[in-house]
C-alpha cells in the first residue's frame, strides 16, 4: 500500500469530494475505536450539504490545521460539537463549512461493507454513545486486550 504525506492526501480528498465524487481510504489511529478500527477498516466518504449534518454522523473535518474523522454529537445552528468514539472526554468544535465529507460506508478487513444507514451500524453507534461513564473502563479494557 502506497503512503503519501497527509497534507497531499487530504488536499486530494477535498478536491475529489468538492467534485462530487466518493473517496475510500483506510484509517490510521484509534480515535474512532472500537466501531472503526485504524489500520484495518476503510471508510467511504461522500459529499454532503451543511443542512444535512446531524448528530451521530461520522464526518471528516478540518480542525486546527489537521483533518480528523469523528462523530457529530451536537449541532447548534452552524456549530458542531464532535468527538471521537475512542475518546474519553476530548471534544472538538467546528463550523459546518469545516466538514469535508460524511462517512457512508465502513469496509471491514474481510471486505464486508456496512452502510451507516443500516441497523448493523446504527445500533452499536447509538449504544456506544449512550454508555456514558462506562466508556472509559470499556475502552481501557479493549485497548489492553486488543491494541497493546
Amino acid at each position: 500500500m502506497k503512503q503519501i504525506p497527509n497534507d497531499l492526501f487530504f488536499a486530494w480528498v477535498e478536491t475529489e469530494i468538492a467534485a462530487g465524487r466518493l473517496v475510500q481510504f483506510r484509517l490510521k489511529g484509534t480515535s474512532m475505536y472500537p466501531l472503526i478500527r485504524g489500520e484495518k477498516d476503510e471508510v467511504v466518504l461522500y459529499p454532503c450539504f451543511p443542512e444535512e449534518l446531524k448528530p451521530m454522523d461520522v464526518v471528516l473535518f478540518r480542525y486546527r490545521g489537521r483533518h480528523l474523522l469523528h462523530r457529530v454529537i451536537r449541532r447548534d445552528g452552524d456549530k458542531l460539537t464532535i468527538k471521537g468514539d475512542g475518546s474519553y472526554v476530548a471534544k472538538e468544535e467546528c463550523m459546518v463549512h469545516d466538514v469535508i465529507g460524511r462517512v457512508q460506508t465502513i469496509i471491514r478487513l474481510s471486505d464486508k461493507a456496512i452502510s451507516v444507514d443500516s441497523w448493523k451500524w446504527k445500533l452499536p453507534s447509538y449504544l456506544w454513545c449512550k454508555i456514558g461513564i462506562l466508556r472509559k473502563p470499556i475502552l481501557r479494557f479493549l485497548h489492553y486486550v486488543f491494541l497493546d
